[in-house]
């Protein structure tokens, strides 16, 4: 009796504060793809595709968990939300499996990130050459056909 009335006050206290509950995550509009198989094991959000053996088809309530799951990592700890996670799809995942998944999206974000910086730079750098080049009138890539 003391938790619900506790809770009723404290829910009265945070409408009186200002607070408000943050709306979910559009996810309607993702598209998720197949993927090559890489390994022996499936990983989470992904089954086996049962014409081709060496692809893993999307499953998107999963996955869909998945990005809420990322989003919890912020409050919770890698067990909770593995168990919640676990709880939500009725597909089994550890807390460390879990933590092995979120680190390896990461390292591959990361990766692509500097990769896309190095490939704007490379862009830049013939550009300026380009320039460089016109502007000398010294050295030209075109074939001489006088």
């Amino acid at each position: 009796m003391f938790f619900l009335l506790k809770k009723e006050r404290m829910s009265e206290d945070r409408d009186s504060l200002g607070y408000w509950a943050l709306p979910l995550p559009d996810i309607e509009g993702k598209q998720w793809k197949r993927i090559p198989k890489i390994s022996r094991l499936v990983p989470f959000g992904y089954t086996l595709d049962p014409e081709d053996k060496d692809y893993l088809i999307p499953v998107a309530e999963e996955l869909e968990a998945l990005e809420v799951a990322k989003k919890h990592l912020r409050q919770y700890s890698y067990r909770q939300v593995a168990n919640w996670l676990t709880q939500q799809t009725g597909r089994s995942i550890s807390y460390r499996g879990l933590k092995k998944r979120i680190d390896i999206e990461n390292r591959r974000r990361k990766v692509a990130s500097v990769k896309r910086e190095l490939a704007r730079r490379l862009e830049k750098t013939l550009k300026e050459v380009s320039k460089l080049e016109e502007s000398t009138g010294t050295y030209s890539t075109e074939s001489r056909t006088a």
